[in-house]
């Protein structure tokens, strides 16, 4: 990222598009499969992934999903395919899925466990259900995560939305990626939404628990904190509402380390072969 002040969004965005292009002629793939969710990180992934001019799924994926979701996801699709003839969409219907799943496995006592492993299931259901796609037609799952969620709290499902082949704006923090899809036009309907993971929601209603609800303090508030870290700033630091959000912070990207890291591999000493 540059150094300046001034986000230069029309570079970046060139940027990443050369950068996708060249990821997949290297890889000798045809083109990228996008889960929409009527967000902003996979409206703005799915947008550089068209303007690469490779054939770009987009996928949705609705699990009891609330409407504001899907209308948003649904009027993000139409505008893309109007802008680029190399997009092209398709609806997995993966509520029944899920349905059966659960008939399948034992339910617990310990209800908030049970919710966040079932809100954690959709993600991977949805995963499982882009990498059938990418495997019909050659192509590479795009990740839709930020930098702030990639590698400052670790907000995402491992093996379910953190489960990509490409990230390509996990180096933007949501902030930029604000300006660059405004840049891209990205639906105004979707730069106005508060962020949300869709993983809580039912069909029936609009959930109220946004991602910054979930988190604790918003994305602006916790960009700060995650700089403050990188710069070796500790909560003494700060006072007030600021050392709450780094606080919260810091334990977020502790606990979370574990999606952030490669995984462990016990190395087995040579004299033990």
């Amino acid at each position: 990222m540059s150094t300046s002040n001034t986000f230069q969004a029309d570079k970046i965005n060139t940027h990443i598009v050369n950068w996708l292009r060249e990821y997949a002629a290297n890889a000798k793939v045809k083109g990228f499969v996008v889960g929409i969710s009527g967000g902003i990180d996979s409206a703005l992934t799915s947008t550089l992934c068209a303007q690469t001019g490779l054939p770009t799924l987009c996928v949705e994926m609705p699990i009891h999903q609330a409407p504001g979701q899907v209308s948003r996801g649904k009027e993000h699709i139409a505008q893309l395919k109007a802008r680029f003839s190399n997009v092209s969409s398709a609806l997995a219907d993966l509520t029944p899925v899920f349905e059966e799943f659960k008939t399948e496995v034992p339910t617990s006592e310990n209800e908030a466990a049970l919710t966040l492993t079932l809100a954690n299931t959709r993600a991977r259901l949805r995963m499982t259900t882009l990498y059938y796609f990418a495997g019909l037609y050659s192509a590479l799952v795009a990740g839709t995560g930020n930098k702030v969620e990639d590698f400052g709290v670790g907000f995402f499902t491992k093996y379910g939305d953190g489960g990509v082949d490409v990230s390509p704006i996990a180096d933007l923090l949501k902030s930029e990626v604000r300006k660059l899809s405004a840049y891209l036009q990205v639906p105004e309907s979707i730069l106005q939404a508060k962020p949300t993971d869709g993983l809580f929601t039912d069909a029936s209603f609009e959930d109220e628990r946004s991602d910054e609800d979930q988190l604790g303090a918003t994305y602006d508030e916790l960009e700060v904190a995650m700089a403050a870290l990188a710069e070796g700033k500790t909560e003494n630091d700060f006072e007030g509402r600021e050392k709450e959000v780094f606080k919260i912070f810091l334990r977020l990207n502790t606990i979370n380390q574990h999606k952030m890291n490669p995984i462990p591999v016990c190395k087995i000493p040579n004299e033990l072969k």
